[in-house]
């Protein structure tokens, strides 16, 4: 007997917008990017979350804004 369990994590850009403020490292311009996140087991939704994300569009660093 074979089991076999699907499951993972699926990630989705929802909307993408410019934010205040310039990057630390290169000066480039900030993108505010709303993803969200969704584990799957056999096909069946657990968890669900939407979180913003914070890139530069120059140099393509994540980060973190406090």
């Amino acid at each position: 007997m074979c089991l076999v369990f699907v499951c993972g994590e699926e990630e989705k850009v929802v909307s993408r917008q410019p934010a205040p403020g310039a990057c630390p490292y290169c000066g480039g311009i900030i993108l505010a990017m709303d993803v969200e996140s969704r584990w799957n087991f056999c096909f069946l939704p657990l968890y669900f979350k939407t979180k913003r994300r914070y890139c530069c569009t120059i140099c393509t660093r994540s980060l973190l804004l406090h």
